[in-house]
């Protein structure tokens, strides 16, 4: 079954969405867990049913319940939140295909470094006011410039999951 979304403006409610990051640690024997807590977007369906948008998160914002690692994140090891506040996933096409399926290609900016990144999300529900997206991808953050790792601990990719509510703001 195919859902149909609005089309119009829509606007992510905060409140109601989540993006939170693991990445194995300590020889992949501890996954860190963390959330972003701020975190903001819009978007705009079309009238063909694709959207276009944007998420910002706050680096700033991380919260792996540990404070000192939550400094160290926040470092220039890491995602140097003084000189890049902002990660920034830039929508260029998202497309409703097999029944929820949502196909999404855009650009990831981290530390200000920009990938292009492309992952399939889930319409997991949809009204005439309302729509949720849950999403995962993984990246690889020495691409992005966070090659931090003290004595080979971290490796491997980082993966991040996503609970995107937005509301319409326009028809």
């Amino acid at each position: 079954m195919t859902v149909a979304v609005e089309t119009g403006l829509w606007q992510l409610d905060a409140g109601a969405s989540t993006v939170a990051l693991r990445h194995k640690t300590m020889w992949n024997l501890v996954t860190v867990k963390g959330t972003f807590t701020a975190v903001t977007g819009q978007g705009e369906v079309r009238s063909d049913g694709s959207a276009v948008g944007t998420v910002t998160i706050d680096v700033a914002s991380l919260d792996t319940k540990n404070a000192k690692r939550d400094t160290h994140l926040r470092g220039a090891d890491f995602f140097d939140a003084d000189h890049h506040p902002q990660i920034t996933f830039a929508v260029r096409s998202a497309e409703l295909r097999d029944g929820d399926a949502v196909h999404v290609v855009g650009q990831l900016t981290v530390r200000g470094v920009s990938r292009p990144l492309s992952f399939t999300a889930r319409l997991v529900g949809a009204d005439a006011d309302a729509l949720t997206l849950d999403g995962e991808f993984t990246v690889d953050r020495d691409e992005f410039g966070m090659g931090w790792n003290q004595m080979g601990m971290i490796r491997g990719l980082t993966t991040v999951a996503m609970s995107l509510r937005f509301t319409r703001t326009t028809g």
